[in-house]
């Protein structure tokens, strides 16, 4: 079975939500309209990833890094209100399967929690899937809390079985192992990394797990930072690249068929084959006849860990 893909690496608004929405709209849209059947958005496109957070001190600039976050908590997405209900509609209207990032804020237990988060929305506008980023990296954990492993999971589509890990939670083995033993065809890491060492990992991971991988970052120079962005003048160059997106598509067993588009704010597109990852784990399928069950083994509690769990006497 073949399928059209889609990876864009558009910038969002900057935190700004509803504006990271229209966009994404615009790019389901025209994504639709050239046959695409999987999309997939950056690590944190919803409302952008908060890449101030390795340029400000959080010592010298805490008061700069605290009016950034409450701004990016204001905007963030919380999955038990509307807020995904237009990207929702629009899988549902181009009958399509979208792989959305965003900052997601905890809204059932603290209410101010935010998480880096990932959903798998299915053609029929339901959420297939909602994962967490497992390990925030280095000054992430300034913005995000750790999500558990109720989101690894594979999800059957129309358009293949697709599992998903964020950014450096790649170089994790046992959480990409989680993945393999799933029965997994489509691989989807976006993430904020970039360069030819990501792709690098990106080429291993195809290989190690006999799957097509779909990976990207976000396009974005200096002057996508909006105007009102509190210190933007210190902090970015309206010139600079702050991130080339370097978009790309892997095939089974190694080899990038597609990208990277590297300093592109743009659509990368490919057709690829299903049936191809299957091929691939002939020669080496690590969660199968090229395991040894008998010596190594692996449990991994998907189980959601709420912070607390109450009791009525109704």
């Amino acid at each position: 079975m073949s399928i059209k893909v889609a990876i864009t690496q558009k910038p969002p608004v900057l935190l700004d939500l509803e504006a990271s929405i229209t966009r994404a709209l615009e790019v389901i849209d025209e994504a639709a309209s050239n046959g695409a059947q999987l999309i997939v958005f950056p690590e944190a496109y919803l409302p952008g990833y908060p890449t101030w957070i390795w340029r400000i001190s959080p010592g010298k600039d805490m008061a700069l890094g605290n009016t950034l976050h409450s701004k990016l908590r204001e905007n963030s997405v919380d999955l038990n209100s509307n807020d995904l209900d237009r990207i929702r509609e629009a899988a549902r209207e181009h009958g399509v399967v979208i792989v959305m990032g965003m900052n997601e804020r905890d809204s059932c237990f603290s209410g101010t929690t935010l998480f880096n988060s990932l959903v798998i929305i299915g053609t029929d506008g339901n959420i297939l899937n909602h994962h967490r980023k497992m390990m925030p990296t280095n000054p992430e954990r300034m913005v995000w809390g750790m999500g558990d492993a109720s989101g690894l999971k594979v999800v059957e589509t129309p358009y293949g079985r697709i599992g998903t890990l964020i950014c450096w939670e790649n170089y994790m083995p046992l959480a990409r192992y989680s993945l393999f033993a799933q029965d997994i065809d489509i691989y989807v890491a976006p993430t904020w990394d970039s360069g030819d060492t990501w792709i690098s990992s990106m080429n291993h991971i195809s290989r190690e797990g006999g799957c097509w991988v779909l990976s990207t970052a976000t396009a974005m120079t200096g002057s996508d930072v909006p105007d009102d962005f509190p210190e933007r003048e210190s902090l970015f160059d309206s010139e600079e690249w702050i991130n080339p997106g370097d978009a790309a598509v892997i095939k089974p067993f190694g080899g990038v068929v597609a990208g990277p588009m590297h300093k592109e704010k743009a659509i990368l597109y490919t057709d690829i084959d299903l049936e191809e990852a299957r091929r691939s784990r002939k020669a080496l399928d690590v969660s199968g006849h090229y395991n040894r069950p008998d010596i190594f083994h692996l449990e991994v509690d998907r189980s959601s860990k709420p912070p607390i769990s109450f009791f009525d006497n109704d």
